[in-house]
């Protein structure tokens, strides 16, 4: 194994005369993620329909043939039809508002209910049993099937609760009717839909007989029910009546109640009459007190008043004549002449006329008021005693008022009781209904289904549809990580390349007897792993995502290109040793001293890899073990050099993690440009972790479709922990002729063209001439 492309190193006294202790670089920038651009998901949807072409494809045609194929044998239905017109209910409910035929009514129930009701109606059991009965469905086999009744048995007579038959043929029937209500109207259509046209048209049209027949019918024995309530209530009635016009009449002779009512009856009369009378003698009795009065004191001026124009007045014009007169000749002639003395005697007797005169007026005066005073005592004696007459009426009418009330009232309900009934006689005879047929049910002449154009068409779009659904679906159940893109979304890192898979390309190769990719002493098996690619085949499409993951580590940092480089993945089986060896390949062929060391002390594969023995390694060098002198191992490739992992120790994670591992770093920094570090998967063990915060820069490789998403994000969140300097995520084994990656495939081509045009020179690598 010497003799292969290693070669051991002879000159170890650089490594002993190294430093114990050196500044390490300031931690570079953190990267993240950039956010998606715009169109980012569209692009994803785009991915995920087209990595999942096979199954929209194949789910589209299933369900498109399926339903073609049902469409195509499906017996043909057809539809029959029919409308009717339910408008509100007549008001010919005998004036009785809380009778039942009264409940639809338009007074004070709602239409709509009134219309749900009518329909559940055509839709209930009963009215579908009498259809049934009346078209003998239950013999008919083109209805009832092969469960049809023979000939011989009887027909259906009433509907069982329990019976078997019965049920079925009532589902049957069911299963075709549809109602539907034509919006903003009330008509109702009824639809029954069956594989025989002439019987679907005959069971929508006695369907609708039916119901129009039993609305009908209902309506007569529910008015035939009140006119028999009507007749035995007027009997009794009747007999109230009669009771109660007896008892008034009795009661009216025994209480000498002649009149038939307040006006008409005498001792009310009577009494008006007396009160009418009193009233006005007092009337006259106050107006005779008012001459009386002044007449009895004296007064001569009430004679006058009394009466203007009688023979008082007349006399005392002639005395006042004569006295003026008399004081006329008494001053011209004296008291002895004649003609006065004559004028004196003359003015006596005309005074002693009026004295006489007003003790006549005074006496009349009296008399009437007298007579005044005693009609009014009179007619107050009258009125008195009429008085207790009426009141005596008075509680007699009480009783009297209430007997004719009850008699009044008797009177009135029987008459109307009669009128109802006569009423409920005509109506009884009227076969007037508020259903109304609209259109009668004719034969179809076409099947309303199966409609298969649009079956197919329906199919077709279901099953594109449901394509695109278990597409997603099984997108979604899958929990790896497959694209860059996921890989940065989930961990929050930059995506510093893929390592696409290239199987078909290497069995091409092999096809055209191209050199095998392991030297020495590798086995075919080792060189299936492709773990020497960027040496053995420099133009592959491998060989040159290792170059720009190469370019994407030395831009990663913000001042100098990383020294100490850690590779690790979460699970074993990711590719990580795979990658840190053509990573330090790769590294290598820039020019720079590039040192492999693998840290991976449980399980190393770089020894293997490159075809070296492991009896000394980086755990001998850690040990303080024999051969730790000659651990560092050269190989064939220029500027590459390897520290295999050693001995397996009984403590990895203790050694790794020790103090003398930091010193042989920081002494390493010195002497390499570049050492790039195999260590275990950082899920299994903690090895990765310890060495982590040594590295100027972490690489994380995950496998596409096998590492899982909760597992990339448990590798970076035990890596933000400890504050490593994570650069990014590399995904290893993308398919580039798959779905997730269309928008590679250009690239790959590219650079495919690029290198067969153009081939490496005198030996030189392809990564130089890229770089």
């Amino acid at each position: 194994m010497d003799s292969g492309i290693v070669r051991r190193r002879s000159d170890t006294s650089t490594l002993e005369q190294l430093p114990t202790e050196i500044q390490y670089p300031a931690d570079p920038a953190r990267s993240y993620a950039p956010l998606p651009e715009e169109g980012f998901l569209l692009r994803e949807y785009g991915r995920i329909l087209k990595k999942r072409k096979w199954v929209v494809i194949s789910t589209w045609l299933i369900i498109a043939i399926l339903a073609t194929v049902y469409a195509l044998h499906m017996t043909p239905v057809y539809d029959a039809t029919g409308r009717i017109a339910i408008n509100r209910e007549n008001s010919v409910n005998l004036g009785f508002k809380d009778s039942d035929q009264g409940t639809i009514g338009a007074d004070y129930e709602d239409y709509n209910i009134a219309l749900e009701t009518q329909i559940r109606i055509l839709q209930s059991d009963a009215l579908a049993f009498q259809v049934i009965k009346n078209l003998k469905l239950d013999n008919n086999p083109a209805f009832a099937g092969v469960a049809a009744k023979p000939r011989t048995e009887p027909p259906l007579n009433s509907l069982q609760v329990d019976a078997p038959f019965e049920s079925s043929l009532l589902d049957r029937f069911r299963r075709g009717l549809k109602l539907t209500v034509v919006p903003r109207t009330r008509i109702v259509e009824i639809h029954y839909s069956h594989p025989d046209p002439r019987l679907a048209a005959q069971i929508v049209n006695i369907l609708i007989n039916t119901f129009i027949e039993q609305n009908f019918k209902t309506k007569f024995e529910s008015t035939m029910q009140t006119s028999a309530w009507l007749s035995v209530q007027l009997s009794d009635l009747q007999m109230k009546v009669e009771t109660s016009q007896e008892k008034l009449v009795r009661y009216q002779k025994e209480h000498d109640i002649l009149g038939i009512d307040e006006k008409q009856n005498i001792v009310t009369s009577k009494l008006d009459e007396l009160n009418t009378e009193l009233t006005a003698a007092e009337g006259d009795r106050i107006q005779k007190e008012s001459a009386y009065t002044p007449a009895s004191a004296g007064n001569p001026e009430i004679f006058a008043k009394a009466e203007p124009s009688s023979l008082i007045n007349q006399l005392r014009t002639q005395e006042s004549d004569l006295r003026m007169k008399y004081v006329e000749a008494t001053t011209q002639f004296g008291s002895s002449y004649p003609k006065v003395m004559q004028l004196g005697n003359q003015l006596k007797q005309v005074e002693a006329s009026i004295q006489a005169e007003d003790e006549r007026i005074a006496s009349r005066v009296q008399n009437e008021y007298l007579s005044a005073l005693q009609r009014e005592k009179l007619l107050g004696a009258a009125l008195d005693v009429q008085k207790q007459e009426a009141n005596h009426l008075n509680e007699s009418a009480i009783e009297y008022n209430l007997l004719k009330r009850d008699a009044e009232s008797n009177r009135q309900l029987y008459e109307g009781l009669l009128q109802k009934l006569k009423e409920a006689g005509v109506s009884a005879g009227l076969r007037s209904s508020n259903i109304r047929i609209v259109d009668v049910a004719r034969v179809p002449t076409s099947p309303s289904a199966p409609n298969i154009p649009r079956d197919i068409v329906l199919g077709l779009a279901l099953g594109l549809f449901g394509g695109i659904g278990l597409a997603f679906v099984l997108e979604s159940l899958d929990n790896t990580v497959r694209t860059p893109e996921e890989a940065q979304i989930i961990s929050a890192l930059p995506s510093l390349g893929i390592i696409p898979l290239s199987t078909k390309q290497i069995a091409k190769e092999r096809k055209n007897g191209h050199p095998r990719l392991a030297l020495g002493s590798r086995s075919s098996e080792s060189a299936d792993s492709l773990q020497l690619i960027t040496f053995a085949r420099p133009r592959s499409e491998l060989a040159e995502s290792y170059r720009a993951l190469r370019t994407s580590i030395m831009l990663s940092s913000l001042g100098s290109p990383p020294k100490v480089i850690l590779v690790t993945s979460a699970l074993p089986q990711e590719g990580k040793t795979t990658t840190s060896i053509n990573s330090a390949i790769v590294l290598a062929q820039r020019g720079g001293r590039v040192l492999l060391v693998d840290a991976d002390l449980r399980r190393p594969g770089v020894h293997k890899a490159l075809g070296l023995r492991n009896t000394s390694g980086l755990s001998t060098l850690l040990t303080g073990g024999d051969g730790s002198q000659n651990a560092i191992l050269s190989t064939e490739i220029p500027n590459l050099f390897v520290l295999t992992a050693g001995p397996p120790p009984p403590q990895p994670a203790e050694l790794l993690g020790s103090i003398l591992m930091k010193d042989y770093l920081c002494r390493l920094r010195k002497e390499f440009d570049h050492i790039v570090i195999d260590t275990p998967p950082a899920l299994s063990v903690t090895d990765a972790v310890l060495l982590s915060v040594e590295a100027d820069s972490v690489l994380v490789v995950v496998r596409s479709g096998q590492t899982t998403k909760a597992e990339l994000r448990r590798v970076r969140d035990l890596r933000s922990h400890v504050n490593a300097r994570i650069t990014g995520v590399i995904v290893n084994a993308f398919d580039l002729h798959s779905g997730s990656s269309y928008y590679y495939q250009y690239d790959s081509k590219y650079y495919g063209r690029y290198y067969e045009e153009d081939p490496p020179q005198n030996g030189t690598s392809a990564a130089g001439k890229a770089s």
